[in-house]
């Protein structure tokens, strides 16, 4: 995170603030806050501390949420009190971070609460902004969602382009136990003739992909439940508590992390 930081600084020449430069002294004091303009989860807090860190180890920092609150329209978020320049500088590329974090935590807690009590859970995908999938993907945990695999690496996930090139789905499981035996499978179906053929081999998780909500339920039959059944494609608010009372173990949803609004947050700052 450290790394990015600096990038995200730098990109913005948070170094070379021409307006500060010319309007406030060296050293003139200032305070802030960050302040919440709208209902939500918060996420993005060590982000956001660690930018104004990086900025001027000497700004104060006192955070009075943390990553996974809900906070409220008109609540302070963050006391802040430092050189006005480097509050100045910092400013943007914080609220950027905590902004659109916390827009994911929110969005997945939507989710989240949409489905509360049917025993299903939430799981993001890897449909993330390049470069910032870790703090994405803890956005989705603080919003009460679960993580699925955080890279290409981390589990075999048998698609439609590798079912045919493996020529089916049989073959497809075959060579991946073969290569690496400690890794979970999972394998993804389109259609309930490929959920038979697939709960035959037992792998560890069926994908049911774009299936209404009867070819879910009836695939809920089809398979055992020493198999996660998971499912995505077409997936709102509107519907989702529908997919859920299907029984599937796991509903993956995109628009999580790929197309959450941002949460709407301010910075204001008054001179010393």
């Amino acid at each position: 995170m450290q790394e990015l930081i600096r990038q995200a600084l730098d990109e913005d020449a948070a170094s070379r603030d021409m307006t500060s430069l010319a309007i406030f002294s060296a050293h003139q004091p200032g305070h802030g806050v960050i302040m919440a303009k709208a209902d939500g989860i918060l996420s993005g807090v060590d982000a956001g501390e660690a930018v104004f860190r990086h900025m001027d180890r000497d700004i104060s920092q006192q955070w009075l949420a943390g990553n996974g609150d809900t906070v409220h329209a008109g609540q302070i978020i963050c006391e802040l009190s430092g050189n006005m320049a480097s509050l100045l500088a910092a400013e943007r590329t914080a609220l950027n971070f905590l902004q659109h974090l916390s827009g994911i935590a929110t969005a997945t807690h939507a989710f989240v609460e949409a489905v509360a009590g049917t025993g299903c859970q939430i799981v993001d995908t890897r449909k993330t902004t390049p470069g910032l999938r870790k703090l994405e993907k803890q956005a989705v945990a603080h919003g009460g969602g679960i993580n699925h695999r955080m890279d290409l690496a981390s589990g075999m996930l048998i698609k439609e382009n590798h079912i045919k090139a493996a020529g089916s789905i049989t073959s497809a499981i075959d060579a991946c136990e073969k290569l690496q035996n400690d890794l979970w499978i999972e394998v993804e179906c389109e259609t309930l003739d490929e959920v038979r053929e697939t709960v035959f081999l037992c792998p560890d998780i069926i994908l049911l992909d774009n299936m209404d909500i009867d070819m879910v339920r009836e695939a809920r039959q089809l398979v055992p439940d020493s198999i996660t059944l998971e499912a995505s494609g077409g997936i709102t608010l509107d519907n989702v508590r529908a997919y859920a009372e299907t029984g599937v173990d796991r509903l993956a949803i995109g628009a999580i992390t790929h197309s959450a609004p941002a949460l709407d947050l301010s910075m204001q700052i008054d001179a010393a």
